[in-house]
């Protein structure tokens, strides 16, 4: 299904020696290396530092690290999909769960769903966040994936590829660390934000945070406006590190231990529902009417 040599290139850079990987996979460490210099051979770049202290993964390294996982688990899960559609009477939803899209929220619906779908059952599947993950898994809901329950817009459905059925709003909030002197409060007004520089996702990402964006720089220029890229833990750690302030929703108040999420009097929110493929199958089309009468 897959480059073989992409699992011997995660188990390296796990356990971040040639001759660890060799015992875990018993066989030799020359046999390791041979297929580490045949997969850095074919893609022409380098995956490894080698230094007399161990192995270090480069930054084209990491990368691949990251897109490796995912390749591995999706073309697992495509042989369970295989042997799913043997099987024409399973009913199965396929659940996407990261830290940005936990399952978690949906499967509070999971009940009140099965009481319209009796027979239907769910696998969770999970994914790491990042851009080029984010791409492809959108772009490609009802392949290994059917559905991922989390905030959306229009600007975002036509970006990615994808249709979205709304399910509620999310109130936006603020992530603080819990050693920030806003952590002390169970609710915050805008005001106790000036001073404070607030990390935003950038412009054209949604038009609810862009709203939320204008709203601040017409009325509350107090708040100094940070700029990111895209959402993902590396963000939630860069929070916790600055002590900058996080527009979050309170659904991730599990992704990071040491941050605090924390409600805010203003009237700003985001659609939060069920990201799916426009042409869904009829199981998942049964799924999201199921859903859609949950709430």
């Amino acid at each position: 299904m897959y480059n073989p040599q992409l699992e011997t290139f995660i188990r390296v850079a796990d356990a971040g020696s040639f001759n660890k990987a060799a015992e875990e996979a018993y066989i030799t460490p020359t046999a390791v290396i041979k297929q580490i210099n045949l997969l850095e051979a074919s893609l022409d770049v380098k995956l490894f530092d080698r230094t007399h202290r161990g192995l270090t993964l480069t930054k084209a390294g990491k990368s691949l690290y990251q897109d490796t996982k995912y390749i591995i688990q999706y073309c697992r899960d495509s042989v369970i999909r295989a042997k799913n559609a043997m099987q024409e009477d399973t009913k199965v939803i396929r659940i996407g769960s990261s830290p940005m899209t936990p399952a978690q929220l949906l499967m509070r619906l999971w009940t009140k769903i099965q009481v319209y779908c009796p027979e239907m059952k769910f696998q969770i599947v999970p994914f790491e966040n990042t851009p080029e993950n984010a791409r492809e898994i959108l772009a490609n809901l009802g392949k290994n994936i059917d559905v991922i329950g989390g905030i959306f817009d229009e600007t975002m459905l036509d970006l990615r590829r994808c249709a979205g059925l709304e399910l509620s709003r999310e109130p936006f909030c603020c992530a603080v660390s819990i050693h920030h002197r806003l952590a002390a409060k169970d609710r915050l007004m805008v005001k106790d934000l000036y001073g404070e520089n607030l990390m935003l996702m950038r412009r054209e990402w949604s038009n609810y945070v862009d709203r939320l964006r204008d709203d601040i720089w017409q009325n509350h220029s107090q708040i100094h406006i940070v700029d990111f890229d895209f959402y993902n833990v590396g963000v939630f750690n860069r929070c916790e590190n600055s002590n900058d302030v996080l527009l979050a929703i309170s659904g991730w108040a599990s992704v990071h231990p040491l941050l605090k999420v924390i409600p805010v009097e203003w009237e700003h929110s985001i659609p939060y529902g069920l990201l799916h493929s426009p042409n869904p199958s009829e199981n998942v089309r049964q799924f999201l009417v199921a859903a859609q009468k949950a709430v």
